[in-house]
């Protein structure tokens, strides 16, 4: 199949639900082209509503319209719908719980030519910092359907996040796909590359070079970054030591933040993050954005090289990576804390 964007995956979708479910309506930007959300226009222009440039008005339209029992996608660029209406979605959606889903196109760095304002790379702390809302981040065409169709079942608010540039199709047809769960591509037991987006290809295109210097690395297609796949999160880093993390988008709040809040807790290991860093985007072809920004194949294989290194310093032996459990440890007596504060 050849390259496709995840924005046509979302038109698809949503112009199967049109079919599908009468009570699901679309709702625009003014960019109802852009977003692929066209194709449900022109079959069912009675149930598609243009709010022209006025984004914030489009959210509450959908939380009405939610709250008469029809099923809102609500869709723009990603910077619009996520950043102009922060205060909307807050209050008007996720406080309320309501059944409204946001289609974030032009997502990261593929508006390209469009600049800094028009780049989305803060979204996933935004979005998943809000109560009720789950986070999804398609990584092709395929994937991108499956989430679509899954978010009508789903009840409460939903953010996908989509691209505007053509993506190598790595999913199935055939496989399946249930919101919250995370897939594992590849398997691997020398450390592990959770990636979303355009980065799954990455990781992969990563794992495959890595191999070829005898490193096994597993790779996990995070598509949902809220709720996220605990159970997946913690049976990698307990098996493989080591987390590399990958994401189109700002390493402040987003998909590596979110794995390291749950390891953090529970299976501490070595992690490197690979994402945009504490920057605004530019102007660029979207390929060579990706370059500038650090976010190729090559550059998981250095983050890779670099936690595992780590995880060897910190446990040389055959089954590096795995803590050691407190019982293990040296602790001070009871009631008295020792003079060394690195014995804590």
């Amino acid at each position: 199949m050849p390259d496709k964007p995840t924005r046509d995956g979302f038109g698809e979708g949503l112009l199967e639900l049109g079919r599908t479910h009468p009570n699901v309506v679309a709702l625009s930007g003014d960019l109802e082209d852009s977003c692929r959300a066209i194709w449900f226009k022109k079959q069912y222009p009675d149930r598609f509503f243009s709010v022209g440039i006025a984004e914030q008005d489009m959210i509450g339209t959908a939380a009405g319209l939610a709250l008469a029992g029809k099923i809102p996608f609500a869709c723009s660029f990603s910077q619009f719908v996520t950043g102009k209406t922060l205060e909307q979605l807050r209050l008007a959606v996720c406080y309320q719980n309501l059944n409204v889903k946001i289609a974030g196109s032009h997502g990261g760095l593929s508006v390209g030519a469009d600049g800094a304002t028009a780049e989305a790379l803060e979204e996933f702390s935004h979005m998943r910092s809000l109560p009720n809302m789950t986070v999804i981040v398609p990584c092709d065409a395929v994937e991108a359907k499956k989430a679509t169709l899954a978010c009508v079942a789903y009840p409460g608010p939903v953010f996908l996040r989509l691209g505007r540039n053509p993506v190598p199709v790595i999913t199935k047809e055939s496989e399946p796909y249930q919101i919250g769960r995370a897939h594992v591509l590849r398997s691997g037991d020398d450390l592990t590359i959770m990636a979303c987006g355009v980065m799954v290809t990455h990781a992969l295109q990563a794992a495959d070079a890595l191999a070829r210097e005898d490193v096994s690395a597993r790779v996990i297609n995070l598509h949902t970054i809220k709720p996220i796949d605990r159970a997946a999160l913690v049976a990698a880093a307990r098996e493989t030591g080591a987390i590399v993390t990958a994401e189109e988008h700002t390493v402040i709040g987003g998909l590596g933040s979110a794995v390291a809040e749950v390891l953090v807790q529970v299976h501490p290991v070595p992690m490197r993050f690979v994402g945009v860093a504490d920057r605004f985007g530019t102007s660029g072809d979207p390929v060579d954005l990706l370059k500038a920004f650090h976010l190729m194949p090559e550059d998981i294989v250095k983050a890779a090289k670099d936690v595992l290194r780590l995880k060897q310093a910190d446990d040389p032996s055959p089954r590096a990576g795995q803590t050691q459990p407190l019982s293990a440890r040296a602790r001070p007596a009871a009631g008295r804390l020792p003079r060394d504060r690195n014995a804590l």
